[in-house]
């Protein structure tokens, strides 16, 4: 048995905006240069990756990525300074929950360890 923490945001009409699928899409963005790539690497379509981070923009109200269209040299994507932060302060949010999780399971559940 084991406890699993999920950090979930929602905006203000109760709808989900940003967890742990967009927070892999946008490393993904990060690592590969390319909104596209990152999808394609997550098994997602394209425009179900795009509707993901539209929505996470249009809730924190700034965007996160710049996408550039393709031609000769080829498109892509990168992240905004505040996507950078927002991802960084998500990714440490979540992991300090995780730890504080683990913590408090060993606490209430001793048999456990």
């Amino acid at each position: 048995m084991n406890a699993v923490t999920r950090i979930v945001f929602f905006d203000d009409a109760g709808e989900k905006f940003f967890g742990e699928g967009p927070a892999r899409l946008l490393r993904g963005i990060e690592e590969k240069g390319s909104l596209r790539a990152a999808a394609q690497s997550m098994e997602m379509a394209y425009t179900k990756a795009l509707t993901m981070v539209k929505n996470a923009e249009n809730a924190l109200g700034f965007p996160l990525m710049i996408r550039t269209t393709g031609g000769r040299s080829g498109g892509g994507s990168i992240l905004t300074a505040e996507g950078k932060e927002w991802l960084e302060r998500y990714e440490t949010y979540r992991d300090a929950c995780v730890q504080a999780n683990s913590k408090l399971y060993l606490e209430f559940f001793p048999e456990q360890r």
